[in-house]
């Protein structure tokens, strides 16, 4: 039944090309397909239509059938097994008056998976094209733009309904294996996410002052990939039986450095775009990395979780930057204070249990759903070489409290959790580096991110942090 199916559509696409004159290209081994499709694009003289057709040979998953006997008759059936081959597939890259370029892969042996491949970015630019948007082209991005609140609209724009049109209109012009009864049966296609990037461009006035500080970022950030810190970026527990590796990768491509942090199967990546912007995506390969579903339908869950992602890593690189506190900051918080009829104790630089305290706390910096009660004691027991029983209630409230006079925190409205304000976040970092720095030269490879360990306290903190 199969083999009829599979004959007819080789012959529809061989079929289509020659009424078409459209060019078929078989890729060789080692040969990078969009360089080719660059080129041909180049000389594609119209706004829409198919460029050309790639052949290539690649492995995927088919189903076969295998001779399998009967242990009683001994007689002889077919039976279906999954197994993988090395098969044709067809590659059509086609240019579209709305996406721009794109392209639609069929693999030729039963069950005839389909892939397509589409950027946003092509996207925004031939929406900006229709509306008469001038805009500077950057490589797989925007440069500049006359209207930049319309281009972030456009972006917003793209949705699962605008991709599902899309998919419909080229099946119905490119040959397609299943015809109008095996369609009306119900044997059609259904997208489902493979792969999506999520990326945010920051254009520099200063590209060399930028490179600068993304180096500096690089530094101060190459343990941002321990399972402390992803499980807070991507607001995920991370377990013993959590799929790792966990790591920060740097990667140089000549002197241009790349900073990669993993998460299962979902990767954070911050580069210069071009030595003109600061590019940071997150890749996600696996939906269910975050228990959503691969259906189209769940496109909006998944750009919330890459652009949180990719601000959460941006803000904290930003502030441990430029965590300097002026004079007069450094003062009010080694102060007393008294907010209203409120009075709140100090927050001294020179107390180890504060330093305790601001330790515990930037653990819970790229937390969006902030942070309790118990949260914070049980951070901060480890970190003073206690049991968590051994911090009371009221001892735990009595410093919530004076970290929210303070303006440090702040408490999530209708909830018993509390999130670090941006002063609380630079305050902490300016405090544990200060103090970890000069106070405490004995610890030079000491981290904000790491135990604020006493000579007391020290082996119950390592402890803590392996269990």
């Amino acid at each position: 039944m199969v083999e009829p199916i599979t004959r007819r559509f080789v012959e529809s696409i061989e079929r289509y090309v020659r009424d078409h004159s459209i060019p078929m290209i078989t890729f060789e081994k080692g040969q990078r397909k969009d360089d080719i499709a660059n080129q041909r694009r180049a000389a594609f003289t119209h706004d829409e239509g198919v460029v050309f057709v790639g052949k290539a040979q690649e492995k995927c998953t088919v189903y076969r059938t295998e001779k399998r006997h009967n242990p009683r008759t001994h007689k002889s059936y077919a039976w279906i097994v999954k197994s993988t081959a090395l098969v044709n597939h067809y590659y059509f890259y086609c240019l579209d008056r709305n996406f721009g370029p794109f392209f639609l892969k069929f693999c030729s042996y039963f069950p005839y998976n389909a892939k397509l491949c589409l950027n946003g970015h092509e996207y925004a630019k031939r929406q900006l094209e229709n509306r008469g948007i001038e805009y500077q082209a950057l490589d797989n991005g925007i440069l500049s733009c006359t209207d930049p609140r319309r281009l972030q609209a456009i972006c917003d724009g793209l949705s699962g309904e605008k991709i599902e049109a899309l998919l419909r209109k080229w099946l119905r012009l490119l040959p397609h294996p299943f015809d109008a009864r095996d369609r009306q049966a119900g044997y059609r296609y259904q997208l489902s996410i493979l792969q999506i990037e999520l990326s945010l461009t920051q254009v520099l006035d200063r590209p060399v002052s930028g490179r600068i500080f993304f180096e500096e970022v690089i530094r101060e950030n190459l343990d941002v990939g321990r399972p402390k810190q992803i499980q807070l970026i991507f607001d995920r527990w991370v377990t013993r039986g959590t799929p790792g590796p966990f790591r920060t990768r740097v990667i140089t491509d000549g002197v241009i450095p790349s900073l990669h942090i993993d998460y299962k199967g979902t990767r954070i990546k911050q580069y210069h775009k071009e030595g003109r912007a600061l590019r940071t995506e997150t890749t996600i390969n696996n939906t269910r990395d975050f228990y959503i579903g691969k259906s189209l339908r769940n496109l909006p869950a998944l750009r919330i979780i890459g652009f949180q992602a990719n601000r959460r890593l941006l803000q904290v690189e930003q502030i441990s930057h430029d965590c300097l506190l002026s004079e007069d900051a450094f003062q009010k918080v080694n102060r007393p204070i008294q907010v209203a009829s409120q009075r709140a104790s100090a927050l001294r630089f020179a107390d180890p249990q504060v330093q305790a305290l601001w330790s515990a706390l930037l653990l819970f910096q790229l937390l969006p759903t902030g942070f309790s009660n118990r949260n914070l004691r049980e951070n901060l027991a480890s970190l003073l070489g206690l049991q968590a029983a051994d911090l009371t209630q009221g001892r735990m409230t009595y410093n919530l409290r004076r970290l929210r006079l303070h303006g440090m925190i702040e408490r999530i409205p209708d909830s018993h959790r509390y999130r670090l304000t941006d002063l609380g976040l630079r305050t902490g970092w300016f405090f544990t580096r200060t103090y970890s720095r000069i106070l405490r030269p004995e610890w030079p490879q000491y981290s904000p991110l790491s135990p604020l360990q006493t000579p007391s306290s020290a082996a119950a903190s390592t402890n803590s942090i392996k269990n």
